[in-house]
């Protein structure tokens, strides 16, 4: 049975499966896996998959994903957008939970146009703007009015 987590740790109606410190596994989950299971996937088989608009028009790929250290749960997807063969690339951080994967296109879909992820807060390939404290700020700000998710 789920148990509450104290409230210094936990987001607005968030429940932990296993008691923290623990080693102990989500009882309705597959247990570990290395590549795929029915509920679980590794981080390298999402690392590349396509990014869609709610179109199907192809806006690029997810790169990598920022994980909260304290809630273990995955904040933000950063999508690499643009260039040609890896040049010209930019990175995109977008909330994680505005994605949703589509079987059918293989890849994740967001409700969010190429000019509107275009205009979103974005940081070249050897940057890394989450060491400014301000810049997790930012996206809320950005896409906190436009509510991306499908």
């Amino acid at each position: 049975m789920p148990t509450e987590l104290p409230q210094n740790r936990a987001s607005p109606n968030e429940r932990a499966y296993r008691e923290p410190g623990t080693m102990e596994l989500d009882p309705s989950g597959d247990g570990v896996a290395l590549d795929e299971t029915r509920r679980l996937i590794a981080s390298n088989k999402v690392e590349g998959t396509a990014v869609y608009d709610r179109k199907g028009e192809h806006l690029g790929s997810v790169y990598n994903f920022m994980v909260d250290k304290v809630t273990g749960q995955v904040a933000y997807a950063v999508l690499s957008f643009g260039g040609f063969l890896g040049f010209g690339e930019s990175y995109h951080p977008v909330p994680w939970k505005a994605l949703t994967y589509d079987v059918r296109l293989g890849g994740y879909v967001i409700d969010i146009d190429a000019d509107t992820l275009a205009g979103a807060p974005r940081h070249g390939p050897d940057e890394d703007p989450f060491t400014d404290p301000s810049y997790g700020g930012r996206l809320d700000d950005y896409y906190g009015g436009r509510a991306p998710t499908i």
